[in-house]
């Protein structure tokens, strides 16, 4: 019997079996709750080896707090925030930016997910203006939300100019990993080098149960960021169940290799794709996602035999995610599904 092949999304993907040991060994004994744990002081080690020296390190349960804590430590209530209209942020976080943070979110158009430094230059108004919510955060999302991968140089520029505006630069980077993994770069390369000062890192969508941090790279808020994420919710007090399942992704950079195999995935899928009559790649495909506009009823039907979401009612454009546990098996079988409806 086949597989009904999972596209939903790599949130719907178990634990690598690496994370569900870790955890299991994390268990043995007693440990000092809220951080002050070995594995917490591992983490933080292996943290500042990816990222550089000096990084604080926060762990947090999920990616919506990873993003609301992170612009908590960059904002005051009459601040804007600059970002993508398809980010995570402006979209899938039922308004927890603007509830906890008091910000104004300014979305702006993107070009497949990505922002150009012109878009957000133009975005920067009313500086001053005591009627106007204040410019403070580009946040980006890296891989955007449509799959698409900022280059190194796309990161320097945006990062550049926002400075160049007084602004400071968040990453959501709940699928970090996925871009690293995809232009062959180190983390480091991708945020801090390229001026990132905070980074929300995730781990949950590459084999974790539960686990996302909030990376400061300079002493801006580090002083209040304890005490934010107290306030928040978000101090674990097994915290080092969450520093387990970052170290198991860490040793021997399975994190690299659970992220390349769900991009390989994806790229394995669109080639499929693009050989069938009238299904249309609508996306570059640069990391773990494909979106695709099938014809017909064909959406409907791959439904009930397949799981994936619709990304746009409107133009039917849906979105099929590959993660790290995503099968060749599957990828194929979700293509023989389709060739089999078009060939009646």
């Amino acid at each position: 019997m086949s597989v009904r092949p999972s596209l939903a999304s790599d949130n719907w993907a178990g634990a690598h079996p690496a994370v569900l040991s870790a955890i299991a060994a994390a268990n043995a004994g007693p440990a000092a709750a809220y951080g002050d744990d070995e594995w917490t002081a591992r983490l933080a080690v292996w943290i500042e080896r990816e990222f550089g020296p000096g990084v604080a390190s926060f762990l947090v349960f999920n990616g919506t707090a990873a993003n609301v804590l992170s612009l908590l430590g960059l904002t005051r209530p009459f601040h804007a925030v600059i970002c993508s209209d398809v980010a995570h942020l402006a979209v899938d976080e039922c308004g927890a930016p603007e509830r906890t943070c008091g910000v104004k979110l300014v979305p702006i158009r993107h070009r497949d997910g990505r922002l150009l430094p012109d878009q957000v230059v133009a975005a920067i108004a009313g500086r001053g203006v005591v009627h106007h919510s204040q410019p403070a955060v580009l946040s980006i999302t890296q891989p955007t939300e449509l799959g698409t991968v900022y280059s190194v140089a796309d990161l320097l520029a945006l990062s550049t100019v926002a400075h160049d505006h007084g602004l400071r630069v968040h990453m959501d980077g709940a699928r970090l990993a996925n871009a690293a993994a995809s232009l062959g770069c180190t983390l480091r390369e991708i945020t801090r080098d390229v001026g990132v000062d905070v980074l929300s890192f995730g781990a949950t969508k590459n084999g974790a149960i539960g686990a996302e941090a909030v990376l400061l790279f300079d002493d801006h808020g580090v002083a209040d960021m304890p005490f934010l994420r107290k306030q928040t919710m978000q101090l674990a007090s097994k915290g080092r169940f969450l520093a387990a399942q970052f170290l198991a992704l860490a040793d021997g950079n399975l994190w690299r290799a659970n992220a390349g195999h769900a991009n390989a995935m994806a790229t394995r899928l669109a080639a499929g794709l693009r050989g069938l009559p009238g299904v249309t790649i609508t996306r570059p495909v640069e990391a773990n996602a494909v979106f695709a506009i099938f014809p017909g009823d064909l959406a409907a039907w791959l439904l009930q035999r397949a799981d994936f979401y619709v990304w746009n009612e409107g133009s039917g454009e849906v979105r099929l995610m590959c993660s790290w546990a995503t099968t060749e098996h599957e990828v194929d079988h979700f293509v023989a599904l389709i060739s089999q409806r078009q060939r009646g």
